[in-house]
């Protein structure tokens, strides 16, 4: 991509209605924009991010479920069947726009926060037999809270990315199984995005769904809303919400030996039992012919707050730090000569077109702009290579590479530069 044809543009101002260091950094990048509380459309820099989260998070979901989607719109009337309709607080629900839509109809909707409601009649439709089970599906799609505290950028909004994958089984020893194997999908999923060495399962509580502990998945960061007890040693940590004397006894840990620390949830995952599975009477039938109970799990990653944590955690005074695998390019090409015929512009233009026709993913700053604000941009956006083409390069012999973490660059030749990033051509 050219950033000549890069519409949307970086800005030196931060949002004034913004508080949280994530929306005010890829507000001013040109990564978001925001179009009331807790809403952002993702601009195309923004998306590309977005778009490698997902991709990430799709290639792990699907060594252990079947991808869907399912509908944002829901009818009241399966949360009714649950009982959920008037409990979820959070719930955001349709209205008619004008009483003459209200005369045409009274049906009233749910957009959807979570799928417990419709995956489970789907579900019940097509494994109905123990050689159907275990059955899982996920999907990634948008999602709708209406949140009260929508004031922290991407880590808290009232419409958000998410992917919600759900599972049967045919006894609540197989639910822990894949409960099991699905803690460390997960784990391989933040290690891949860069979050790995400080993301820890989490024993959190049940909620409404279990007696049960779910886990939460949680990286450390000073952004973190939520304080976990982290044991290092065994490489767990626990719910500041579960810290009791009677889950001290239950759990066997001594909690006021364990470090204090502030973290930001990134994923979790609840054995839901049969709550859902009996509202909607929903059995199998086992190899003697009778029926039997499902037992059900629900596990969840949200892909727009994870950019936001990722921002939050890695960013510095420059701006945005992106991990090489969700970078929304690899390399930032620069020229500094403002000449259209001249040698650096020429080399530019070349490098750009053999690293674009070798599938290299290259943001090539060609505006005319000065350098120092080419530099800038270039730390704000955050792209783990900085490659630089000058008369100054040139005279050195090539062009200036520079980590986004690095404080100095190092001079390579043209033919270095192609051959570590196009190995394979000519």
């Amino acid at each position: 991509m050219r950033q000549s044809k890069l519409y949307t543009k970086t800005r030196k101002e931060s949002p004034a209605d913004e508080v949280s260091k994530n929306a005010i950094l890829l507000t001013r990048a040109g990564f978001i924009h925001k179009e009331m509380a807790g809403v952002y459309t993702f601009l195309p820099l923004g998306l590309r991010v977005l778009t490698k989260i997902e991709n990430i998070i799709r290639r792990q979901m699907d060594t252990i479920g079947n991808e869907l989607v399912m509908s944002s719109l829901s009818p009241r009337e399966l949360w009714e069947k649950t009982g959920r309709a008037d409990v979820v607080d959070v719930l955001m629900k349709t209205m008619p726009a004008n009483k003459a839509s209200e005369e045409k109809s009274t049906n009233s909707y749910i957009l959807n926060p979570t799928h417990e409601e419709l995956i489970t009649p789907i579900a019940a439709e097509y494994a109905r037999s123990y050689k159907d089970l275990p059955a899982a599906f996920y999907q990634i799609q948008t999602k709708f809270r209406n949140e009260a505290r929508a004031k922290s950028g991407l880590l808290r909004g009232r419409e958000f990315r998410m992917k919600d994958l759900y599972s049967f089984h045919r006894d609540e020893a197989d639910l822990k199984e894949y409960y099991e194997e699905a803690k460390q999908v997960y784990m391989s999923i933040y290690r891949e995005l860069g979050l790995g060495d400080d993301t820890f399962i989490t024993v959190a509580g049940g909620g409404d769904f279990t007696k049960e502990f779910s886990h939460e998945f949680q990286t450390v960061t000073d952004a973190g809303e939520d304080v976990i007890y982290l044991d290092r040693k065994n490489n767990i940590a626990y719910n500041k919400e579960v810290v009791t004397e009677e889950n001290a006894k239950r759990l066997s840990v001594d909690f006021q030996s364990l470090e204090q620390v502030k973290a930001c949830e990134v994923g979790n995952i609840f054995p839901l039992g049969t709550k859902f599975t009996q509202a909607f009477e929903y059995t199998y039938t086992d190899e003697e012919g009778k029926q039997q109970e499902v037992h059900m799990g629900c596990y969840g990653i949200g892909p727009s707050r994870l950019m936001g944590v990722i921002t939050e955690k890695f960013a510095d005074e420059k701006g945005l730090v992106w991990p090489a695998s969700i970078a929304p390019f690899s390399l930032h090409l620069i020229c500094l000569s403002k000449e259209k015929d001249s040698e650096a512009s020429k080399i530019a233009e070349e490098l750009y077109n053999k690293l674009t026709a070798a599938h290299v993913e290259v943001l090539f700053d060609d505006r005319e702009e000065q350098a120092g604000s080419k530099f800038a941009d270039s730390d704000l956006i955050g792209i783990p290579m900085r490659v630089v083409v000058s008369d100054k390069s040139l005279e050195k012999g090539g062009v200036e590479i520079k980590e986004r973490t690095s404080d100095t660059g190092e001079i390579v030749t043209v033919e270095q530069l192609l051959k570590t990033y196009t190995p394979n051509c000519e």
